[in-house]
């Protein structure tokens, strides 16, 4: 912990915008740390609530899944959290043009920016415990956001009705790209 703390430092102070090269760094496994990124996005240690935004949002760029878990790493360090759902949370929606020109641009709750497309799709899932479905979008490296509640409703506006292969598909586009869920029929 003590590594990732110092490594904060260092990045903080180097503010370069770009996000480190996680995907190669590869330490063994450290340990765990008592930090849980709860379903509403809140980055909790130790029971409280993380204050700082910018150390979350430093946190973030450190982030890496493997498998079902996930990492908080430096290159000499590896340390495991929890997550109860997806990482982060897109909070909001950007809309450029209508229809199938359209390019949806969203922003998570760390400060990512993120366009829905070939490289970032769009995913609806069904939560097995309640059965509702819930939008996803795909940030990097196996990173996902689950959409806010208040912008999945500005996304169903936006969303139309399509026969594809015979079958109804509710959905919207995005880069180019038709993202949809199976209505039936």
């Amino acid at each position: 912990m003590a590594d990732l703390i110092r490594y904060a430092a260092q990045l903080e102070d180097a503010a370069s915008g770009s996000l480190p090269p996680v995907d190669k760094w590869n330490p063994e496994i450290s340990g765990e740390i008592d930090l849980v990124i709860k379903r509403d996005g809140t980055w909790m240690h130790e029971g409280a609530p993380i204050k700082r935004a910018p150390l979350v949002r430093l946190f973030s760029t450190v982030l890496k899944r493997e498998g079902q878990k996930y990492f908080l790493v430096t290159p000499v360090e590896k340390l495991e959290i929890r997550v109860e759902d997806a990482p982060f949370v897109a909070v909001l929606m950007k809309q450029d043009s209508q229809g199938p020109d359209q390019n949806l641009t969203f922003t998570t709750n760390v400060g990512d920016t993120i366009g829905a497309g070939r490289d970032h799709r769009l995913e609806f899932r069904t939560d097995m415990n309640t059965g509702e479905s819930a939008p996803y979008l795909h940030v990097r490296m196996g990173l996902d956001a689950r959409i806010a509640r208040a912008v999945f409703y500005d996304l169903v506006d936006l969303c139309e009705t399509r026969t594809i292969g015979g079958e109804k598909h509710f959905g919207v586009y995005s880069g180019g790209e038709f993202f949809f869920t199976r209505t039936g029929g």
